[in-house]
């Protein structure tokens, strides 16, 4: 029999919650009114701060800077959620905002689109409120700076070609490149170990060792944005047939 938890219990959790990740904001974006709260609720109770929208028309109207991460249906009109999407990761402003996906529009190639856009997770409906905090902590964790992760990390470079784990900045020739978290991974990735050859599986334990699933395709999608927003450096990142991706000469 599951154990049942008090409301003493519950506010304990919040509390430490809110001590530790300091209200982390989180903005649901949904046309489903129920779903809306229910979500809201729940991530009020894990002790963030949940506002929300119900539609992408609404969410735009709002200062999208103050949230830490967007939960985003995709079927909504007359924008849809990719359209959404898509916006801010073209606004400086906001480009850095993590983005999962929450659609009833579950095949390989719908979750591929969506991940194209710059999206950092894509949970396909019906889910469990648990599924989505676990991603939801998942996405967090990972987009927020470690109080202990070592300073003076050495800038990584090629040539013109630089990559500075420290700033999370990608410089092209002197010219800042905006990455989305998952691309400017696997820059630095390869930029360390130029020469190595890494499979798809490798990138993905690297990349996404915490993703509950993610499909060896992301990887493939990853790389050719990446290839298209390092300039003239985009052939140094080879594809060896059968082998799978790495940084050479």
């Amino acid at each position: 029999m599951p154990a049942r938890h008090s409301g003493t219990q519950l506010c304990r959790a919040a509390i430490c919650y809110y001590t530790t990740m300091e209200q982390q904001r989180i903005l649901v974006v949904d046309d489903e009114p129920t779903l809306r709260d229910t979500l809201r609720f729940n991530l009020e109770i894990e002790g963030y701060r949940a506002d929300t929208a119900a539609g992408a028309e609404e969410a735009m109207r709002l200062d999208l800077t103050r949230y830490s991460l967007i939960l985003l249906d995709v079927m909504m009109g007359p924008m849809s959620g990719f359209a959404m999407a898509r916006a801010l990761k073209e606004n400086p402003a906001t480009a850095r905002i993590p983005i999962i996906f929450l659609t009833a529009l579950g095949s390989d190639d719908d979750m591929v689109a969506g991940l194209h856009l710059g999206a950092d997770d894509y949970i396909a409906k019906p889910f469990s409120i648990r599924n989505v905090l676990a991603r939801v902590r998942t996405v967090l964790r990972r987009a927020t700076p470690r109080a202990d992760a070592p300073a003076g990390q050495e800038s990584l470079s090629y040539e013109g070609l630089t990559a500075d784990p420290a700033s999370k900045r990608c410089t092209v020739d002197g010219t800042e490149v905006r990455l989305p978290r998952k691309e400017f991974e696997i820059l630095c990735l390869m930029l360390a170990n130029r020469g190595r050859i890494f499979s798809r599986d490798e990138i993905l334990r690297r990349i996404w060792p915490e993703e509950i699933v993610v499909v060896p395709r992301v990887v493939d999608v990853n790389i050719t944005r990446l290839r298209s927003k390092i300039g003239r450096y985009g052939k140094m990142i080879v594809t060896r047939s059968g082998y799978g991706y790495g940084f050479q000469d």
